[in-house]
């Protein structure tokens, strides 16, 4: 087995090289001719989804194969080699297949355990077989892993791990509400008709919206998808033109798109327009309020009593949001210099604080801390300063009331959309970013488990299929011999009979397979095991099989495969 992967996905690179890496379909379809037209490779397939591009292929050569398909990614995804180059991963033979059945099983997608993969993969093996890129190993492949994903999902519970990205999406957008509350009666605008697009309106119909209008490219797809939520009867769904998604904008609470446009398909001028919003600046943040300061950036009353002090704190005094009785005050004094600093608080008459006045620290507690302040001066000699930032007051932002969802690599929505007042924008890097410390469920476990024991399982049929021409080959072989020495008995003794001839080949027939059955059988058991694909070379030449030979049984093999994969997808 030769197979090799090369790719990048959410894990390895940040979304911004993601989304300049997408592949649209054009570009897929040339990527794959270019790549089995290439030496190192003799098949071919493309994985690309909105957060992962990888480029699998059965190469003779593992160093030239990775450089060629690193060239080629790089050529077809307009991102420089040396750009894309850090965020590319490697996975060869096994380890690409335990990565493939990994990402089969939603182990490796932004929200664990989602199954929309696997349609994905799918999608991506249909291609290679309409386009002829995929071979016997990787049609092998993939349709493993649709089975292990399969089997991953029926077997344990990786759905509770987490969802699919759409749920997820909305869930993010609904600000920890429940997501049917959040949704019940809003109106939503679907922009895009296909796989993703399709399951965001699906899901949008089940958590509760009222009206859902989508709007696509291709008219036809778009009245297909109406069509199909209206047979459910909970929503009302009607489609529209591209043209009118500015008109809808007025009206939707939620939207989601998912295009495959190159291009931005909602600008925020266009939001803003829609929806009569504006942006908010830097310099529209609220006056800062005392009440709303953090404790240890108020200023403490009683403050006038500083200048009793037997030290001159008046530097300090001068620096805004530190407390001059506090530890601000007094880094860099010296040992001797916190004692009596220290002294003095304990000791200095402190006003009462009342209504919105700053509660003053006990006295106590102060000198204690100084105290310890003093203790650790004597070691090290001078206290370095260590100051508290100083507290940043939010920008209030007015409630939503347009949600945007963005599922799309390269972006549909245009990012400044955020800073639009009334409009909260969720998108690939910001689910990333909330997903990257979302729990795992236990299941996950059983799925590695699952996982590792399918990678065993195709990697023992593979090096088992591998020596099977050989075997068939030597079979052959000994068929010959059998036939030919019973044509020299004929002429040898030409007054056999039918039945006495028929018995003599029947025992040299069997003679021969009982000799040949052990070995046979055992070195496929061999060839099972790791390290076993030299015992086809063995056998080929113990027997002096004639390679030709050996290699027409394997064409023949391929071809059969091949037609049935055609007939089956």
């Amino acid at each position: 087995m030769s197979l090799l992967v090369v790719g990048l996905s959410h894990r390895s690179a940040p979304v911004s090289v993601l989304e300049r890496a997408a592949l649209h379909a054009d570009a897929q379809v040339k990527l794959l001719q270019d790549t089995v037209a290439a030496d190192p490779a003799t098949e071919a397939a493309v994985l690309a989804t909105c957060n992962r591009i990888e480029l699998y292929a059965d190469v003779d050569k593992f160093h030239a194969g990775v450089a060629e398909l690193s060239t080629l990614l790089a050529q077809h995804s307009g991102v420089g080699l040396d750009e894309l180059t850090p965020y590319l991963y490697v996975h060869y033979e096994d380890r690409a297949v335990h990565h493939l059945f990994s990402v089969a099983c939603g182990l490796d997608s932004m929200v664990v355990g989602e199954g929309q993969i696997l349609g994905q993969i799918k999608d991506s093996l249909a291609r290679a077989q309409e386009l002829h890129t995929a071979g016997r190993l990787l049609n092998d492949l993939f349709q493993q892993a649709l089975r292990v994903g399969k089997r991953a999902h029926s077997e344990t519970g990786i759905d509770r791990a987490g969802q699919s990205l759409v749920t997820f999406g909305l869930e993010q957008l609904a600000l920890g509400a429940e997501v049917s509350d959040w949704a019940r009666g809003k109106k939503a605008l679907v922009i895009g008709a296909g796989s993703m697009s399709s399951l965001a309106a699906a899901t949008l119909a089940r958590v509760g919206v009222t009206e859902i209008v989508v709007a696509n490219r291709t008219a036809d797809r778009a009245e297909r998808l109406a069509e199909i939520l209206n047979e459910g009867g909970d929503v009302s769904a009607r489609a529209v033109p591209m043209d009118s998604v500015s008109d809808e904008l007025t009206r939707a609470d939620v939207v989601v798109s998912c295009t495959g446009a190159t291009g931005l398909v909602l600008s925020a001028e266009a939001v803003a327009a829609a929806r009569g919003s504006v942006a908010l600046g830097a310099d529209e943040v609220p006056p800062f309020r005392e009440s709303e300061a953090a404790p240890a950036a108020r200023q403490p009353a009683g403050s006038a009593t500083d200048e009793n002090c037997p030290l001159d704190l008046a530097p300090m005094q001068a620096t805004p949001g530190f407390s001059v009785l506090g530890e601000a005050a007094v880094a860099g004094m010296a040992a001797s210099e916190l004692e009596q600093h220290a002294a003095w608080v304990d000791n200095a008459p402190r006003p009462q604080s009342s209504g919105s006045v700053a509660t003053v620290l006990d006295p106590a507690e102060e000198a204690e801390a100084i105290a310890a302040l003093a203790a650790t001066a004597a070691v090290i000699g001078r206290v370095p300063e260590r100051r508290r930032p100083e507290p940043v007051a939010e920008i209030p932002r007015p409630t939503p009331s347009l949600f945007l969802l963005d599922l799309a690599m390269p972006r549909d929505i245009d990012a400044a959309v955020h800073r639009l007042g009334g409009v909260r924008l969720v998108d690939i890097e910001s689910l990333a970013d909330a997903s990257a410390d979302a729990p795992m469920a236990a299941d996950v476990d059983q799925v590695r488990r699952i996982v590792a024991d399918e990678v065993a399982a195709f990697g023992a049929a593979l090096r088992a299929a591998h020596i099977t021409p050989t075997v068939v080959a030597l079979r052959s072989m000994a068929a010959e011999v059998v036939a030919g020495e019973i044509a020299r008995l004929d002429g040898r003794l030409p007054g056999l009979d039918d039945k006495q001839r028929g018995e003599i080949t029947q025992t040299v027939r069997r003679v021969v397979d009982k000799l040949l059955h052990a070995p046979t059988v055992r070195v496929k058991q061999l060839a099972a095991e790791p390290g076993g694909a030299g015992y086809a070379d063995a056998l080929r030449t113990l027997f002096d099989l004639d390679p030709e030979t050996v290699a027409a049984v394997s064409r023949a093999e391929d071809s059969t495969t091949d037609e049935k994969d055609r007939g089956s997808s």
